[in-house]
């Protein structure tokens, strides 16, 4: 789990529909929160006076889910150093060895054959030197079942596993996360620590919660029910019975519950679950454009609002946004006439449409709005798309000097920045071909903004404000210019290596 203030995957787990059976006519199954068996224990309007009658129908298709793991671990102590092998394995006592791990999470029980959902972290190893040997279903009444994992899901962080009983299950049914509303209550049931079956109540705090973390599904359900470690992959129920999320997450700077926590809509989950059950990949539409939000840095340097749309750091060649003429530097507005906002972002726009729609975008580029139309195409996975993120503090390799060993200082004070120019030397020494114009970064005050968006010395500048500069006098010129036209930042394209050029919004610094 990560803390700190971040989101922290807590163990929660979630599923579906789960029947119970013994509730109505004798031999009939029935969903435990079918509305024909939930009159007389639903609370009334408003504040209840109990939620245990309510819980008592629900809680026997809450489970509990267990992993075992094999962990390869390596007992040589000198492993990635130039003693490796030195002294053979004597002083490790072996080479690679094994241990056992386990990972405990909750879950839900969608149908009365045994189906089951989680969160796909509760159920994926630990890391990549991990192997998941087995999985095991616990019933509130202690029965194990051992399970089988019908399909995962990593990108919405959501798994289907399958358990056999002989006999029908109870279980639950997803409700309608979009009639949701602040301030409902909420009442979630998990497996918090180990402890086994766990009931918290409270509130819907907020509704289509972005956390900040990117991806396709940052979007989520903000609850004030207690929730913590173990709960991942649990259900979140509305006062009519129905799942209405799958507790996955929660924002702690202790580790523990302080009232932050998140699940995933079941407008989100309840397609991907019916997808996964039925054998089959999730298959999401992709523009192919690295995205960035438009924050008030950059929308200073485009004279525009901030938070209207979404900046283009980057068009990938030969996809969908390359073919429609989208542009590096571009702000896309609207996708299929959806306003792109920070509670609705590009990613969840593009994701939920199918491959191959032609989908029409607006963009604004130069202060003018452009309209193209793009045809998706296939989402790549995230592990692909995690190798092509820009990460400026990944290394810090060290630039040499100009050939007669100085390194001028460029009057570009405004940006906390000394540059000079490029010369095929230095392009040599910094990675990038001899044919690359641009001006290279020599130092970077370490208190200005351009060193807090990780602007490092070693760096190249191409352009400024999406014109390109190939000398320090441009570059002068082109911050000038910006001074003149009252702007508080500039919008500067970098590139470090042999990686792709990013754009970055820089505050200008009062002389």
């Amino acid at each position: 789990m990560r803390y700190a203030y971040g989101i922290s995957a807590a163990l929660l787990l979630a599923g579906s529909a789960a029947t119970l059976t013994g509730i109505g006519p004798a031999g009939a199954q029935t969903a435990a929160n079918d509305s024909s068996v939930m009159r007389n224990v639903v609370p009334r309007a408003g504040a209840p006076m109990s939620f245990a009658d309510l819980t008592e129908q629900l809680q026997p298709a809450v489970v509990n889910i267990s992993t075992t793991q094999r962990v390869r671990v390596n007992n040589n102590p000198f492993a990635g150093t130039p003693f490796d092998g030195l002294f053979g394995n004597r002083q490790s006592g072996g080479g690679e060895q094994t241990r056992e791990a386990q990972s405990l999470g909750s879950g839900f029980i969608i149908s009365a054959d045994g189906y089951v959902v989680t969160n796909n972290h509760v159920v994926a190893p630990g890391n990549r030197n991990a192997t998941i040997e087995s999985i095991t279903v616990i019933m509130p009444d202690r029965t194990e079942y051992e399970a089988e994992l019908v399909g995962r899901d990593a990108a919405s962080d959501i798994a289907v596993l399958k358990i056999k009983a002989s006999k029908p299950l109870p279980f639950v049914k997803f409700g309608d996360s979009t009639s949701a509303r602040v301030g409902d209550w909420v009442i979630a049931i998990g497996n918090p620590f180990g402890l086994g079956g766990t009931v918290t109540t409270g509130i819907l705090s907020a509704i289509h919660r972005n956390t900040g973390q990117g991806g396709a599904y940052d979007r989520f359900l903000q609850t004030d029910a207690s929730i913590n470690r173990g709960n991942s992959g649990g259900p979140m129920f509305d006062l009519n019975g129905n799942v209405i999320g799958i507790n996955n997450a929660i924002i702690s700077p202790t580790g523990g519950n302080v009232g932050i926590g998140f699940a995933i809509p079941a407008e989100v989950a309840a397609p991907i679950v019916e997808t996964l059950k039925d054998g089959k990949t999730i298959e999401r539409g992709y523009l192919g454009v690295q995205i960035s939000a438009l924050s008030e840095d950059l929308a200073d340097s485009l004279g525009l609002e901030k938070n209207r749309g979404e900046f283009v750091q980057r068009v990938e060649p030969d996809e969908a946004a390359a073919k429609a003429g989208i542009q590096a530097g571009d702000v896309i507005t609207k996708v299929n006439g959806k306003a792109v906002t920070p509670d609705q972002t590009l990613s969840y726009l593009v994701t939920n449409l199918p491959i191959g729609t032609v989908v029409p975008i607006e963009l604004i580029r130069n202060g003018k709005t452009i309209k193209v139309n793009a045809k998706l195409g296939k989402r790549p996975s995230e592990e692909e798309l995690a190798g092509s993120t820009f990460d400026p503090d990944a290394e810090d390799d060290a630039m040499g000097q100009n050939d007669d060993g100085t390194s001028a200082q460029a009057t570009a004070d405004a940006l906390g920045l000394s540059v000079i120019d490029l010369t095929p030397a230095i392009a040599r020494q910094i990675g990038v071909p001899s044919s690359q114009k641009g001006v290279v970064v020599t130092t970077v005050n370490p208190n200005s903004d351009a060193a807090q968006k990780g602007i490092r010395r070693g760096f190249l500048i191409t352009s400024v404000n999406r014109k390109p500069v190939t000398t320090v006098a441009e570059l002068d010129e082109a911050i000038s210019n910006a001074t003149s036209a009252n702007r508080e930042a500039v919008l500067l394209q970098i590139r470090r290596g042999a990686r792709q050029p990013v754009f970055v919004a820089v505050r200008l610094q009062d002389n």
